[in-house]
């Protein structure tokens, strides 16, 4: 997926989630996602920092299985809810990039 489509849905994509799910409270559920965003720091421990075919998911240490588990525990409680469903947005779109290269 070309990198300005896909970094677009990584802002659409939780948009549309809290504009579904969290009406009422649409502009704290969006940003909270979005600050979930941040788990792409781990793109500055790779060499290079960007590579358009280098799939994410099991490169980038924040891109593991095994976190995504923690992200996936993160959806049950209430208080944790918009930061593990923003993850695991991320990881999804991610995963679906890794598909289309």
């Amino acid at each position: 997926m070309m990198p300005v489509i896909h970094l677009f849905l990584h802002a659409l994509v939780p948009a549309v989630a809290a504009g579904v799910a969290y009406r009422d409270r649409f502009w704290k559920a969006w940003g909270v996602m979005m600050a979930t965003m941040v788990v792409d720091a781990d793109h500055l421990l790779a060499d290079p920092i960007f590579d358009p075919c280098r799939c994410s998911i099991g490169f980038h240490p924040l891109h593991t299985w095994p976190a995504m588990i923690v992200y996936a525990i993160l959806l049950f409680p209430q208080r944790t809810r918009w930061v593990g469903l923003g993850l695991m947005v991320h990881m999804g779109l991610d995963q679906i990039d890794c598909w289309l290269m």
